[in-house]
């Protein structure tokens, strides 16, 4: 079975993508309990360097040579503005512009890096299909930012292990025939081994370093298929 790019609603991709990360965590302890094969056809990735992939039986990704990435679409974990707002002192409160604010960051930083890391290594970044174009759909689910830094914070210091956490869901597409190829779910946490000051430094320097892994483990990816 062969999905199509056009007319597919992200609201469904998006829902897919908590469904793969509900049955991700439920079976932490049992990775041999995900199915070999999807609804879709794809066939499950073993070894990878993300935590689940699935991929078409025998996809080429060394035809390759140009990428249409397009914008990531940025959702927060479930209940995670209702949660800040009830345990957040009243002068640090969360509001809806802040939270647009942090996912319209996070996406910019996102095609930041993914396009950087992408032409350095040796592929142009494109706006319109073509015939050596990979399309890449990337969304960031299950945002968790433990200490967001907002205008009203004041005086007020925050200090944490970990800026957080967020899971990465990315669809990979032939960008004429809009053919599924592969798709991918990953979850990072940011951990440290000591008790640090969180603000929006070292949130997004926590964020740049999970990032720049996951351009790396796609340029990596696109590299080994151009191998003998």
């Amino acid at each position: 079975m062969k999905h199509r790019i056009n007319g597919l609603l992200p609201g469904f991709l998006i829902g897919l993508a908590f469904v793969l990360l509900t049955t991700a965590n439920s079976l932490m302890a049992k990775e041999d309990e995900f199915p070999e094969v999807t609804v879709d056809g794809l066939h499950r990735v073993a070894d990878s360097k993300l935590a689940v992939v699935y991929a078409e039986p025998g996809a080429d990704l060394s035809q390759y040579n140009r990428i249409l990435l397009l914008d990531a679409h940025v959702a927060f974990k479930k209940n995670w503005e209702r949660n800040q707002r009830s345990s957040s002192a009243l002068t640090r409160k969360v509001t809806s512009k802040d939270i647009e604010k942090i996912k319209n960051t996070l996406a910019a930083e996102f095609q930041t890096i993914f396009q950087t890391t992408l032409e350095e290594g040796g592929y142009e970044v494109v706006t319109e299909p073509g015939e050596d174009v990979l399309l890449v759909r990337p969304a960031i689910i299950n945002l968790d930012v433990n200490a967001p830094d907002t205008p009203r914070a004041g005086s007020t210091m925050t200090f944490a292990q970990s800026a957080g956490e967020m899971t990465l869901y990315v669809e990979l597409y032939d960008s004429v025939t809009s053919d599924l190829i592969a798709k991918a779910l990953d979850r990072r946490v940011d951990n440290q081994s000591y008790y640090t000051w969180t603000n929006s430094v070292t949130n997004k320097k926590a964020a740049e370093k999970i990032l720049k892994g996951w351009a790396s483990i796609l340029l990596e990816a696109l590299n080994e298929a151009r191998q003998p």
